[in-house]
């Protein structure tokens, strides 16, 4: 299998400066789907210059805002023209299920059209009253310059396309370096800005390790803004990095998710039937390799045992397998390593006092489950206390914990119980106690009777450990800009401070 050419910049495709290569492993059965070439700190350092180049002397950041906006919308139609071959990709590449990714390629494309839509209904800025006929005064918005996008490996197209379009959208130039492990969709979707008419050097992509190439990425000076999804101690080590130069840092680390799940939510058939769906859909969509992933059952005591006993039955029948395979509900994890720590969790758990109510092993080969893929049957550890560590620690794993509470407050206090806060969920037919509970739960989003749901004009991002900055909305926009205030004298003359 020969190297394709994976690294971009200033609008040619070409391979590592010192010839390095990565093979891609396909999840399901850990056979090769690609080679890519495995860049390094010259090839980031050559993506900078460009990106530099085409910022400072290029034409995209004066380019009128109806042409950035139109070239987006171009690239979302492109994008729907190759759906199926990119959720294809996505899939075989991530070990997400088919579906998954067809939905993942209508979020991205919702994302560039809704940033596109954005940008050109904007107004000129705002004007400022200060005070006096003669003053015009006005604050501005303009692009940060050049914009580093490091992206993780579970939503690689998702999570690209929340820094490329508002990028892109405010006239910046970017260099983006998806994870070594699952890059092929943003070499396509580079692919398709390209063709849509995007000017060399504004998109440019490095493929490459996080330790020679995200950390140059972070360090460089020639580098204005860097954005960063993954784990908090990469993040850290990011923000580290971008601190001597001053940089901006938007950061989204993940979080540590509850849901928390009244009684009155399961008093009748629907309730109950639907909480229970819910709490699935929370733990096990993408294998719970998702950052908002609810894997915090926080359970009202009086309820506990028949909601879990009816949980543990139904994971127990979701359905493993490739995920390109029709009827698979659920695929692989996303490599070997992820796998060995989801077992690592199940042990730590078990060791500490967990009940297993199913799951907790690896599945038994068939006509779905290639012996050699990494796969783990969905799992449900009950009677779950604050201080393990499987409560603790962020697992992106398929893993869901129960705690039970008694009282509103207690619920309160163990859905805070975390030092992230990105995302969460309350359940309950009280109106009233639901919106109670949503407005005292430090999270960056509560969903109220469902889980996972985002739009791209609401902000995205978390309290605590979870980051800093936002992403979609209005203010994922202006994490990509910069603000000036613009002050006009219309009448200038001497002020006569000094007496001369």
């Amino acid at each position: 299998m020969s190297a394709i050419e994976s690294i971009h910049i200033s609008g040619q495709w070409r391979t590592a400066a010192d010839g390095g290569t990565r093979e891609i492993l396909d999840p399901a059965d850990a056979s090769p789907l690609a080679v890519v070439a495995e860049g390094g700190t010259t090839d980031a350092d050559a993506a900078v210059a460009a990106a530099r180049e085409a910022f400072d002397s290029g034409s995209w950041p004066g380019t009128p805002v109806a042409d950035r906006a139109e070239l987006l919308r171009r690239t979302a139609d492109l994008l729907q023209r190759d759906r199926e071959e990119i959720a294809r990709t996505e899939s075989r590449d991530t070990g997400k299920t088919l579906a998954e990714a067809r939905i993942d390629v209508d979020d991205v494309t919702a994302a560039f059209r809704w940033f596109a839509d954005l940008v050109v209904n904007e107004g000129g800025g705002r004007v400022v009253d200060a005070g006096s006929p003669d003053v015009h005064s006005v604050v501005v918005y303009e692009p940060v310059g050049v914009c580093a996008l490091i992206t993780p490996w579970n939503y690689p197209l998702l999570q690209a396309s929340w820094k490329i379009a508002p990028a892109l959208a405010a006239g910046n130039t970017f260099v983006v370096k998806p994870s070594e492990l699952t890059p092929l969709s943003t070499i396509h979707l580079i692919r398709l800005l390209t063709e849509a008419g995007l000017p060399p050097g504004v998109a440019n992509l490095v493929t490459g390790a996080g330790a020679p190439v995200g950390a140059r990425l972070a360090e460089h000076p020639d580098v204005d803004l860097v954005s960063f999804t993954g784990g908090v101690v990469s993040g850290t080590a990011v923000a580290a990095a971008a601190a001597p130069t001053v940089k901006k840092v938007a950061l989204e680390l993940g979080g540590k998710n509850p849901n928390v799940v009244f009684a009155d939510a399961c008093a009748t058939d629907e309730g109950f039937d639907t909480a229970v769906d819910q709490a699935l859909n929370a733990a096990f969509i993408h294998s719970g390799q998702v950052c908002s992933a609810g894997s915090r059952l926080i359970i009202e005591e009086s309820v506990r045992e028949r909601f879990v006993a009816e949980l543990a039955a139904r994971a127990d029948r979701i359905r493993l397998g490739r995920g390109t395979e029709p009827g698979v509900e659920c695929g692989a994890l996303v490599s070997a390593r992820q796998l060995e720590r989801t077992e690592e969790y199940v042990a730590s758990a078990l060791a500490e006092g967990a009940v297993l109510r199913c799951g907790g092993e690896r599945p038994k080969p068939d006509a779905l489950i290639p012996e050699s893929g990494w796969f783990h049957r969905p799992t449900v550890l009950d009677r779950c206390r604050r201080d393990m560590r499987v409560i603790r620690e962020e697992l992106f794993a398929p893993i869901l914990t129960v705690e039970t509470f008694r009282t509103e407050r207690e619920a309160v206090e163990l859905a805070n119980d975390t030092e992230y806060g990105l995302a969460g969920a309350v359940f309950s037919a009280d109106t009233a106690r639901a919106r109670r509970v949503a407005g005292r739960m430090r999270h960056g989003t509560v969903w109220i009777n469902d889980y996972h749901p985002y739009l791209p004009q609401a902000e995205w991002g978390g309290f605590g450990r979870s980051g800093i900055g936002r992403e979609l909305g209005p203010s994922g926009l202006a994490e990509y800009r910069e603000t000036k205030h613009v002050y006009e004298n219309l009448r200038p003359a001497p002020v006569r401070w000094f007496a001369g």
